[in-house]
């Protein structure tokens, strides 16, 4: 499956982005979802995930209440949007595919990754 992730810019602290992933070559519900950012300097780190139905999801601790991950396997996308934003959410964002039906935060399971797209949070 190929992914490729867009929406990011730059914004002020607290204002909301929305990032999309659109995906190809490969029954989009086949895969569980997630996205996974990497800030300057530091490792990648797990941001959400949802499951191949959209029934369950997982958020990391620092953006629960604020980030917001669906998906539409109609048209084969998954988002992620993000409220409240802060400088600590400056990274790069990353879409993945995971072809288990979990939604595990860890990196090794997910297979395809999109090509990555830059949210910058000015203070």
């Amino acid at each position: 499956v190929q992914l490729q992730a867009s929406g990011g810019g730059l914004v002020q602290a607290g204002d909301s982005l929305r990032l999309s992933c659109a995906a190809s070559g490969h029954t989009f519900n086949y895969y569980s979802m997630g996205w996974f950012r990497q800030a300057p300097g530091a490792e990648r780190e797990f941001v959400a995930a949802i499951s191949r139905s959209g029934g369950s999801t997982n958020y990391a601790e620092s953006v629960k209440g604020r980030f917001t991950i669906s998906r539409n396997n109609a048209k084969n996308t998954v988002s992620l949007q993000m409220n409240s934003l802060k400088p600590e959410d400056t990274a790069v964002y990353y879409c993945a595919a995971n072809p288990r039906s979990t939604v595990v935060p860890g990196a090794e399971f997910y297979d395809y990754w999109g090509q990555g797209t830059l949210v910058t949070v000015s203070s």
